[in-house]
């Protein structure tokens, strides 16, 4: 069904990339904020490069853990700080809270958009009585489901906020995945995940769920396989069945 395996009747959702352009608001939020923080340190640190530095530490990730991750391999440490400290902190937190002032910024002044293909999914999977999640790192999850007009058809919402409440391990643990399988009431043989991430492909895995769908939004197909996709599209229409007129080219 759907482009799914037999017996597979829950979609789990990443959020940013997956089902809204806000991937490209994220990724130009930390370029932001690192560069900021760069020109500050001495030894004539490069930039933070969105090609090479997005994927492999920040996507998909707790946005502190992504903070931690970056600087690690710029041999940079610093102090880990508090979740109040101010975006003007040079904490781990305080670059993290920094990040995500400058999110929020960006989605008020260009709002979020859902991928017309994602939408479409969306629906189909509403309309075959799939169980519907959403499970992503982001701490502004309900408020982007709420502008994209994407809320309606979601039934649960694991986010940051929910996994901190619950002391949950982010991407690439399964257990924001599990959480939300659980809260569906199905099994994670029973579930598929759909991620654009490393980490979140990852997860998947690990969480020994029923199909692990890779969305290649960068061009990292082949990664995502490695990680452990066990189906890799471009968009998730291509998991539709065609429509009148139409060939069945780009399913999988």
């Amino acid at each position: 069904m759907l482009g799914l395996p037999e017996g597979v009747i829950a979609c789990l959702f990443d959020l940013d990339g997956v089902l809204t352009e806000t991937s490209v608001v994220h990724a130009a939020a930390w370029k932001q904020m690192f560069d900021e923080f760069l020109a500050t340190q001495p030894g004539g640190q490069a930039p933070f490069d969105i090609a090479h530095d997005y994927g492999r530490f920040v996507d998909g990730k707790p946005r502190y853990d992504g903070v931690r991750d970056f600087l690690a391999s710029r041999g940079i440490q610093l102090p880990e700080g508090t979740s109040d400290d101010p975006p003007t902190a040079v904490t781990v937190r305080g670059l993290g809270n920094r990040k995500n002032v400058l999110v929020l910024e960006k989605i008020q002044q260009e709002g979020v958009d859902p991928y017309p293909g994602s939408l479409r999914y969306l629906q189909a999977a509403r309309d075959a009585g799939l169980r519907r999640a959403v499970v992503s790192s982001s701490a502004n999850c309900e408020d982007v489901l709420r502008v994209s007009g994407l809320e309606q058809f979601v039934e649960v919402r694991v986010d940051g906020i929910v996994a901190e409440e619950r002391h949950l391990p982010g991407k690439p643990a399964p257990d924001t995945f599990l959480l939300a399988a659980d809260m569906l009431g199905v099994p994670a043989s029973a579930a598929a995940v759909f991620e654009d991430a490393l980490a979140g492909v990852e997860a998947g895995r690990s969480g020994a769920f029923g199909a692990v769908v890779g969305v290649d939004r960068l061009g990292h197909a082949a990664a995502l396989s490695e990680h452990g996709a066990t189906v890799v599209v471009q968009d998730l229409a291509e998991l539709l069945p065609p429509t009148d007129g139409e060939g069945a080219e780009g399913r999988p």
